[in-house]
């Protein structure tokens, strides 16, 4: 992979032309050093709320971390590199299949770095970052194919960008911190068969200012979210610009949408979460890191109210979990009618269950797990 990179803090076209960018009136700007007043908000004000309880037996056992909801299932693996991918009915949480591919195999995966989940066609795409390539599985965990990324592109997330293709970030970029970019551009959408670049999306700058920091050997690298889905659209992140864009594959344009006050000492980089027709979620991310201490990245965390016209420092609490906040930063979908999922570890529920701090189905639900038991995913659908 180039340099070596030491991830910290939070870690995470055919046509090769320029798509065209459009002005839109009405765009946001944030002053991301400012102080914005605070505001509470209801998560069942502007959500409804699903949970689904991840079934618990001896063979579907996960940490759960999730890497797609479908329609009808969800694929989860573990955040240790074990290999294991389980699959989930959507619905009722039940085990449907577990399978594992790690290896140094042509038809395995070293590492799992995410997965996109096509039920059309009846395929998991699985990507793996340090062989810079995505390997394809069907539902029942069967090697079909697999393919590379395009030449030079390293990507830390795929997306299901349409049937037919993938979206990605090449973050092969990083490595050009502080310099003038080589590329034209870095997000990428690619065939779903063969991995051939379909069409490149360049986004205007000029020089690269990346979630990177670096001092002699060591590297630390923020996780940026550099591509949310939005309905049919896409909200295109980097941070080399000021500037966030809608990106409309209809007709392979460009809108600004949101933008920035440059900021210094340290600079402060924005990630996208979820987008309700009143509500943008935003989180800030100050370029900054300490190498004796191993901290930095320091996040903050901010909301655009479309119907007050003003920019808040949100708190979101669920009415179900006393105490429990909200994050709408971290697994945005936007899209098939779920704006974002969070995972709610079992013991945690269990000791909020004793204590008398839920409600409603989520009480029902945790009364019946142990400690040890599989998480409940939290799915957030806009009213």
């Amino acid at each position: 992979m180039g340099k070596d990179l030491l991830i910290g803090a939070c870690l995470l076209l055919a046509m090769a032309g320029c798509s065209s960018l459009d002005v839109d009136e009405g765009l946001v700007v944030i002053d991301v050093k400012a102080g914005h007043p605070d505001k509470e908000l209801a998560l069942q004000d502007f959500m409804e709320v699903e949970y689904v309880p991840l079934e618990t037996t001896d063979e579907f056992v996960t940490q759960g971390d999730v890497l797609a909801v479908g329609e009808k299932y969800m694929v989860v693996k573990n955040w240790v590199n074990d290999g294991d991918i389980f699959l989930f009915d959507r619905q009722t949480g039940k085990g449907v299949r577990k399978w594992n591919r790690r290896g140094q195999g042509d038809e395995e995966y070293t590492y799992i770095n995410g997965a996109v989940l096509d039920e059309d066609r009846g395929e998991v795409f699985v990507n793996c970052s340090p062989t810079r390539k995505v390997m394809v599985y069907d539902l029942s965990g069967t090697f079909k194919r697999s393919f590379s990324l395009p030449e030079g592109a390293e990507a830390l997330a795929i997306y299901d960008y349409d049937a037919g293709s993938l979206m990605l970030y090449d973050m092969s970029v990083y490595y050009d911190e502080g310099k003038s970019r080589t590329k034209p551009y870095y997000h990428l959408v690619i065939s779903k068969q063969d991995g051939a670049l379909q069409r490149g999306i360049a986004i205007p700058f000029d020089i690269v200012r990346a979630p990177y920091v670096q001092k002699g050997d060591a590297v630390a690298v923020a996780s940026v979210c550099p591509v949310v889905p939005w309905g049919k659209d896409w909200l295109l992140v980097e941070t080399s610009s000021d500037t966030v864009y809608r990106y409309r594959p209809a007709d392979d344009s460009l809108h600004p949408v949101l933008a920035k006050k440059p900021a210094a000492d340290p600079e402060v980089l924005l990630t996208m979460g979820v987008m309700t027709e009143r509500y943008w979620f935003v989180q800030t991310i100050e370029k900054e890191f300490d190498f004796a201490t191993g901290w930095g990245f320091r996040l903050g965390g901010l909301v655009y109210d479309r119907q007050a016209g003003e920019v808040y420092e949100p708190t979101v609490r669920n009415a179900d979990y006393e105490g429990q906040e909200v994050d709408l930063i971290s697994h945005p979908l936007n899209r098939g009618g779920i704006a974002a999922f969070q995972v709610l570890p079992a013991d945690q529920l269990v000791e909020a269950c004793g204590s008398g701090r839920l409600q409603g189905r989520l009480r029902e639900i945790a009364a019946k797990l142990g400690e040890e038991s599989n998480p409940v995913v939290m799915l957030m659908k806009p009213v």
